[in-house]
């Protein structure tokens, strides 16, 4: 695959040449910024704050595709390799990066890879008690990171902050105005990650039931929440088990879980089996949105990175009460 990507970057790049310096390849004086997935996308937005129309902001992941599927086109190719910024999360998914920028034509782009950021609050992919296990890949002591960083709250604040830095760097100019913007919108942050805060500590349960894929470990770490799940988050599977549904509807009885939860690409039919299986078979389902197929038109819709936080702190009063 690489290989293949390394060619048709060759090629596309002597094509490219003819671009410009700026992803939209017609206004250099423009900054250009691309970004792979939706919350990067509005955090960027949020840092430009009135300087929106001073660059020109891409997301790649802009049709609904999830990240753990999506294979950059050749016009994606190009307008990283033309870009002034690029910010991407940097976990296995995107494996696709490294040739990207090896045959990028911009040499003074910066970079911003998410994991790499967070540093130690990066967290390895994790299998709890329960959740069906896939066959192991590639190298078994090569690590694999959880790549939802964007699902908590803090994690946005903290690389809000690293964002305006890093546009700071590259239009030193407006370094201020974007340090400001960080400034208001990781005050906003943190007066949701404050609500989170209280909504758990006050709740009657701090148990979250998964019938689906668990994107959330980012969010349930930074509370205190216990989980189950059928899968990992970054899983590929669609069937579960009878052990696993077995298992995951004896927690449901143990703990008199009146929710089970599910993502918002999920429909529900391994939630509604676990619910079948459960004594009282009356679990109401309740869905979490984790930002994995927002698309360009849900953006021109209103869509936000915290009023999507914000419509899952409301889930999560009712799924932890």
């Amino acid at each position: 695959m690489k290989k293949i990507i390394s060619i048709i970057l060759c090629a596309l790049l002597i094509v490219g040449a003819f671009a410009g310096c700026s992803s939209n390849g017609n206004d250099s004086k423009k900054l250009g910024i691309v970004c792979t997935t939706f919350p990067v996308y509005d955090w960027v937005n949020n840092v430009l704050g009135d300087e929106k129309d001073n660059a020109d902001v891409t997301m790649l992941l802009d049709s609904g595709a999830d990240l753990h599927n999506y294979q950059p086109t050749a016009d994606d190719m190009i307008k990283v390799s033309s870009c002034d910024v690029f910010i991407y999360v940097g976990g296995e998914s995107d494996s696709w990066v490294d040739d990207a920028l090896k045959n990028a034509k911009n040499k003074d782009m910066k970079v911003i890879n998410l994991l790499d950021n967070l540093g130690d609050m990066a967290k390895e992919e994790e299998v709890v008690e329960g959740m069906q296990e896939e066959e192991e890949e590639g190298e078994e002591d090569e690590t694999e990171y959880d790549e939802h960083v964007w699902l908590s709250v803090k994690n946005a604040s903290y690389l809000a902050g690293r964002i305006a830095e890093v546009l700071g760097e590259a239009d030193s100019k407006n370094k201020a105005i974007y340090t400001k913007n960080a400034d208001d919108y990781q005050n906003e942050l943190d007066k949701l990650d404050e609500q989170y805060q209280q909504t758990v500590d006050s709740a009657k349960t701090k148990i979250l039931l998964f019938g689906d894929r668990f994107p959330f470990r980012y969010l349930a770490d930074d509370y205190g929440i216990k989980y189950y799940a059928a899968f990992m988050g970054c899983s590929a599977e669609t069937e579960a088990s009878f052990e696993t549904v077995t298992y995951l509807a004896g927690k449901v009885d143990e703990f008199k879980l009146g929710n089970i939860m599910t993502i918002e690409t999920g429909d529900g039919k391994i939630a509604k089996t676990i619910i079948e299986n459960t004594k009282s078979k009356n679990q109401k389902i309740l869905t979490l949105n984790s930002m994995q197929s927002t698309t360009a038109k849900d953006i021109q819709a209103g869509v936000s990175y915290l009023g999507v936080m914000q419509d899952n702190l409301e889930v999560l009063k009712t799924a932890l009460n």
